[in-house]
């Protein structure tokens, strides 16, 4: 009989349950970079918040004006026939204290314009803002020009900033009207920071201890989603979704004095959005552009067609030797081919994706334009239940 010490008992409890454990962890090891390749994709997918909406009431404000490019080498507006171009030399040499005729003007070297430019949110008193300068007579191009004080005002009728300075373009034109050489487009110019703020636009930020997040598509799932994710980081209540685009957050307390650092960790959280099912066809280009959720229920697609050329050949008849009255005469000999292409048919499983189809029906040599015609055809027949956009 085989006797048994205390260590020998111990032993064996450690050995059986090493036995036991040790598949286990080598399972674990072997699953555990499966399962986070799983998460990988949903991982790729989830964007910022900053990245699928606004926050109401923070928006740029668009500026235009009215001004004069002057300095230009002969490649300006045709003064003595564009009166408006006139008139506005005439008044800006009134307001420098010289009196001149209108008529008597007759420069090449300036070029009416228009200026426009966006204001951003935020922006403060003397803040510098880029600038577009357009020309709107027949002036050739506004290269080396300088654009003369300019007000830009906003929809209200308001001046928010004044633009001056030299134009920037990056076109050339050259020659005269029978020998000339234009690249790109010389009758737009910038001017970075061209303009400079006089007017703010006041934004309040949080009124309320409030902001509302304005989702760039309307879609009631990311909604959803956008509550529980911001309620999930700042407490239960946080948020509240009012309907499919707007949803309402509420300033945590230990933010009430710090609405900035608040908005930053509310633009940096990350959620996947829903995707919705959409085809995009530009007929114009052949262009198709569709989403991964679309699906198609069991089909089956016929492609073929019937080709017919239909030629005339002249054949010309000459007469018999020694024939009388005879003359050379020109037959018209006509020929007809028709050819048929044999019929490719191919059948589609439930649930198929687009993908799938549109590589099919290209193996069969279809083109992009018939490719575009049995995706209308396969929504018509109610085989696809996915938004076709045509553009």
């Amino acid at each position: 009989m085989q006797k048994y010490t205390a260590n020998t008992i111990v032993y064996a409890i450690i050995q059986r349950s090493i036995r036991g454990i040790l598949p286990a962890i080598l399972l674990t090891i072997a699953v555990f970079p499966f399962a986070v390749y799983c998460q990988k994709p949903d991982a790729r997918l989830a964007v910022r918040v900053k990245d699928l909406a606004d926050i109401e009431g923070v928006r740029s404000n668009q500026l235009v004006g009215y001004g004069l490019v002057v300095g230009l080498n002969r490649t300006g507006d045709k003064v003595q026939q564009n009166l408006y171009a006139r008139q506005t030399l005439q008044n800006l040499l009134e307001r420098m204290g010289i009196s001149t005729p209108a008529a008597s003007l007759k420069p090449e070297n300036i070029a009416t314009v228009l200026v426009t430019a966006t204001l951003p949110p935020f922006v403060r008193q003397g803040s510098k803002i880029d600038v577009t300068v357009s020309s709107i007579g027949d002036a050739r191009s506004l290269q080396g020009g300088t654009l003369i004080l300019t007000p830009l005002k906003g929809i209200d009728g308001n001046v928010y900033a004044v633009a001056q300075g030299s134009v920037s373009i990056g076109g050339i034109s050259a020659g005269t009207q029978g020998n000339s050489v234009e690249i790109n487009h010389p009758t737009v110019g910038r001017m970075p920071n061209g303009a400079t703020v006089e007017k703010v636009v006041a934004t309040e930020l949080a009124a309320n201890n409030q902001i509302t997040l304005v989702l760039r598509n309307e879609d009631f799932s990311t909604a959803a989603r956008l509550n529980l994710v911001i309620d999930g980081a700042f407490g239960v209540g946080t948020a509240k979704a009012l309907d499919g685009r707007n949803v309402e957050v509420t300033l945590p307390a230990k933010f009430a004095s710090n609405r900035v650092a608040f908005i930053a960790e509310l633009e940096n959280l990350r959620l996947t959005p829903d995707k919705i099912a959409k085809i995009i066809i530009n007929e114009r280009t052949g262009t198709i552009v569709m989403g991964s959720e679309v699906r198609i229920a069991s089909a089956a697609i016929s492609q073929g067609g019937v080709t017919v050329k239909i030629g005339t050949t002249y054949d010309i008849v000459q007469p018999t030797a020694l024939s009388k009255g005879g003359e050379t005469a020109i037959v018209p000999n006509t020929t007809v081919d028709v050819k048929e292409k044999k019929v490719e048919s191919v059948v589609l499983p439930d649930g198929a994706t687009v993908d799938e189809v549109v590589r099919g029906l290209r193996t069969l040599g279809v083109s992009a334009r018939d490719i575009i015609s049995i995706l209308q055809a396969i929504k018509s027949a109610g085989a696809m239940n996915a938004e076709l956009e045509l553009q």
